[in-house]
């Protein structure tokens, strides 16, 4: 134990107490202790308790049944739900992921002892203050993750451990400690049995933290190669080109640390090049081209993100960045209106932070000039957004009725119309003025009567 006091929440110190009251044991545990003695805010305040399930039922009005075969139960407390776990050990377990059977019991040490790391382990109550059996504090002040006992066992038991142990350092800033590092490396393999939803949340934590370049330790622990294994691809090939000095792999993980941390960004640059190894060419002067990479980029990327179960707007606007993160044009205002019309006015801000984040993970050739010309399309980016310049259909100062009015039969010339009005607009902004763009129609429509 150690002199540590934590700030519980107040209901959450109420359901302590109660338990506490009729004779049990109780603490808060887990996450929301570590996070505590770290300084941060806790996400969930979780419970455990020597209290039968039954026996926390009846000491609480409003309860509902959480995974009451594990020893959950949810305690309600006004708007809020806490979850409430007895004690237990786990039995064998046969898909690395789930016990087969769960024994309750009434010994703190045997419950804290079947959780994954000691950092994770730690138990507190205002009346005891901090348990802590296995030496997570002084993990947490040395900053290593470590498992509770054997590091092969925790991970044999659930499999999805490996992935968390990579999170919690890259959330923390920890190393893994060299046992629990093999343990990871040997039982790899393993996490070929874990769901691509639980895959998915643990890789995007990964990716949102500020360490995302510990993609590089699952690579070299043989993670990547059963959960992504095109990844393990790009660190196997090479780029002898003067626009890099990294192989594909080391440019995406340097990229992916010099985007910030969102979601749609973070998984655009891990996923822009994965088209580089299947399309990878050599000259007959030595030097590598990955020609139409970015067209295989979407397609395998749009083949993991489904394998991950993404959801279909993070697979839309990022199998979108990934297609345009090679897009590339002069600093010229009809480029600039022409590129927010194809990549659209929502994604474009993300496109040109793809582009640095690409830029800057490239050699030091030509980095000058390219950054210019980044610099130079963001102020014309701006320039066009103050001016309301036309670039899409909806911004038209025209429409499908203006042009039936003005003689043209419903149906597809329509929309083809449309887009040669919106491409007259993008080119030259101030036309995009009604009665301008009925002079243009009226005289094509004219120009298609005229005898031959």
């Amino acid at each position: 134990m150690r002199n540590v006091e934590i700030m519980l929440p107040e209901k959450v110190n109420t359901i302590i107490t109660t338990l506490q009251s009729k004779g049990f044991e109780a603490y808060a545990v887990g996450g929301c202790v570590r996070d505590s003695i770290l300084g941060r805010r806790p996400e969930d305040w979780d419970i455990t308790t020597s209290a039968m399930p039954e026996e926390t039922k009846a000491l609480f009005s409003r309860t509902f049944d959480t995974g009451i075969e594990h020893g959950t139960v949810t305690v309600l407390l006004g708007e809020e739900g806490f979850e409430v776990t007895t004690y237990r050990i786990d039995g064998k377990y046969e898909d690395c992921r789930h016990p087969k059977e769960v024994t309750f019991t009434r010994n703190l040490r045997e419950d804290l002892l079947r959780r994954d790391f000691t950092i994770n382990s730690m138990a507190y109550n205002k009346k005891d203050g901090i348990v802590d059996i296995f030496g997570g504090i002084d993990d947490l002040e040395k900053g290593i993750i470590r498992c509770v006992g054997d590091a092969r066992e925790r991970f044999t038991e659930d499999a999805l451990r490996i992935l968390r142990g990579i999170r919690f350092a890259a959330q923390l800033g920890f190393a893994i400690a060299p046992d629990t590092r093999e343990g990871m490396r040997i039982l790899a393999p393993s996490l070929c049995h874990i769901s691509a939803e639980r895959i998915q949340t643990e890789l995007v934590k990964m990716l949102m933290s500020d360490r995302p370049q510990l993609i590089r330790d699952a690579y070299e622990l043989g993670i990547t190669k059963v959960v992504l294994p095109e990844f393990d691809l790009l660190m196997e090939t090479e780029q002898e080109t003067p626009h890099h000095m990294y192989n594909v792999g080391e440019h995406t993980v340097h990229a992916l640390c010099n985007v910030r941390s969102d979601k749609i960004l973070r998984l655009t640059m891990l996923l822009h090049d994965m088209g580089k190894p299947a399309l990878k060419t050599i000259d007959e002067t030595g030097r590598a081209h990955f020609k139409k990479h970015a067209v295989e980029s979407e397609r395998i990327a749009k083949d993991i993100l489904k394998r991950l179960k993404f959801d279909n707007d993070t697979l839309n606007k990022v199998l979108r960045l990934v297609f345009y993160h090679d897009y590339r044009m002069p600093a010229a205002p009809c480029n600039v209106r022409r590129a927010m019309n194809k990549i659209g006015g929502e994604l474009f801000p993300y496109y040109m932070e793809v582009r640095r984040a690409d830029v800057m993970a490239q050699s030091m050739y030509k980095r000058d000039e390219k950054i210019k010309n980044l610099d130079d399309i963001e102020r014309i980016y701006k320039e066009i957004l103050e001016a309301g310049h036309c670039v899409t259909l909806k911004d038209l100062a025209i429409t499908g009725k203006d042009l039936i009015e003005a003689g043209m039969k419903p149906g597809k010339e329509i929309g083809e119309m449309l887009k040669q009005l919106l491409e007259i607009v993008i080119e030259e902004p101030e036309l995009n003025k009604r009665d301008e763009l009925l002079k243009y129609v009226e005289q094509s429509i004219g120009d298609r009567v005229k005898p031959q």
